[in-house]
């Protein structure tokens, strides 16, 4: 039997949805502050799309939408 935790769609605060959070928290990721610099390699990141890499992006900058 798994114990894995759902880990939710909202990572740090953000709502990016379970696969995109998952496939975060699963590289490592902890954080927005933790997050590359060239927010583009999260792509690279099975469940990640470009609608999750703006909104964390736009978090980390505090644009609010």
């Amino acid at each position: 039997m798994s114990t894995a935790q759902d880990r939710g769609p909202v990572f740090d605060g953000v709502k990016i949805g379970r696969p995109a959070t998952g496939a975060l928290i699963d590289a490592g990721y902890r954080s927005l502050a933790g997050l590359p610099a060239n927010m583009d390699e999260l792509l690279a990141l099975h469940g990640v799309g470009p609608r999750a890499v703006r909104l964390l992006d736009a978090a980390r900058r505090g644009d609010p939408g």
